[in-house]
């Protein structure tokens, strides 16, 4: 074993909110980010259709899906599996082409979508600029996806990294929502450089 992924274990089994989302039944650390987002702003009602970019194992799907209760829908889409949870209709597929986009469609039956939510983050290289290259293509495949499949008014949840190209795209995010927020959770790690991008009221 690496000493880098050496150290990521260890952080990993020492990680308080590891422990508290195994001991309160979530499937990952990361439902807490979305968790603290949602209190400063209340993105999502009962009944709502909410779709969850790069869903797998689960963690966010788990938190809206609770939201939603049982008349709204939470679709997840993945490259992974991703094991079955209430109220979340799960398609595995690359969201960036058309018969993953075609399955969306289909499952939505003409309903609207009223948040995009995406916590993908590349595979890290180790290699800055690379990474960096790597996030921002996820970033603006996920908020090409939500222009295409948000309603007006609509709102987005996105996973970013400070470093090249960041602010351009903020800038993106700010010209298609009347409000735009930067949130940085508790259970995001100090030494991470990611934050997430929400945007509220999607402009016509």
């Amino acid at each position: 074993m690496s000493k880098r992924k050496k150290t990521w274990m260890q952080e990993h089994v020492s990680d308080p909110f590891v422990k508290k989302a195994s001991s309160e039944g979530w499937r990952s650390r990361a439902s807490f980010k979305l968790l603290e987002i949602l209190e400063q702003n209340d993105l999502v009602t009962p009944g709502m259709v909410v779709v969850d970019l790069g869903a797998a194992p689960g963690g966010w799907s788990q938190v809206v899906s609770r939201r939603v209760k049982a008349c709204g829908l939470v679709i997840g889409v993945d490259l992974l599996e991703m094991s079955a949870l209430p109220q979340v209709h799960f398609i595995r597929g690359d969201f960036s082409e058309q018969n993953t986009l075609d399955a969306v469609e289909a499952k939505l039956s003409d309903r609207e979508v009223g948040l995009v939510i995406s916590d993908m983050a590349p595979n890290i290289s180790g290699v800055k600029s690379l990474d960096q290259a790597r996030w921002l293509t996820l970033a603006e495949l996920a908020f090409d996806f939500a222009q295409q499949f948000l309603k007006t008014g609509g709102s987005v949840v996105i996973k970013c990294f400070e470093g090249e190209g960041a602010k351009e795209f903020r800038e993106s995010v700010k010209s298609s929502f009347q409000k735009v927020h930067i949130r940085k959770p508790k259970a995001s790690r100090d030494r991470s450089s990611e934050f997430f991008i929400v945007g509220l009221n999607k402009i016509d």
